[in-house]
């Protein structure tokens, strides 16, 4: 990716959502670009796992809202696979944990923060709805661009 998020800006300010700060990126791809698959989950990250599991990811990326108590939903394993389906990055608007083990793993992975436990009973997700939060909509099909200096979200791809 050769595009910078503070060039989005300055160059298309009047079609970008800049995401509130707080977000750190914890995996091993210090920038992604895509297109946005939506998930809201409510603690159990189940339904992240099947998706990030048994679906291609190309050119995509996976935008995480989640009931924000602290527990993870994020760690090694759904890196593993996020990587091997070729998904560009996970936004989690949460915890995620296994820093160790997920920084070199190509994958980027913006989080609120860590958090060592994931919360066992299974509870249902929602696949492709509308997400708010951090100041920002988040559609199925929206596009998003991260790096260093943040993460802005836009409804057609910018190229």
């Amino acid at each position: 990716m050769s595009i910078f998020t503070a060039d989005l800006c300055d160059e298309h300010s009047e079609k970008v959502f800049v995401l509130g700060a707080g977000y750190n990126n914890y995996g091993g791809a210090e920038r992604c670009q895509g297109q946005i698959v939506t998930i809201k989950l409510d603690k159990n990250n189940t339904d992240l796992i099947k998706l990030l599991r048994d679906e291609d990811g190309t050119g995509k990326i996976v935008v995480v809202d989640v009931d924000r108590e602290y527990y993870a939903v994020v760690g090694e394993n759904l890196m593993k696979f996020a990587h091997q389906n070729n998904y560009a990055g996970i936004i989690v608007n949460g915890y995620i944990r296994d820093t160790f083990q997920i920084k070199d793993i190509p994958v980027a992975l913006f989080a609120l923060g860590t958090c060592p436990r994931k919360y066992i009973p299974v509870t249902a997700g929602e696949r492709e709805v509308k997400l708010n939060f951090a100041e920002v909509d988040f559609n199925q099909g929206d596009y998003l661009y991260a790096d260093t200096d943040g993460i802005i979200v836009t409804a057609q791809e910018i190229k």
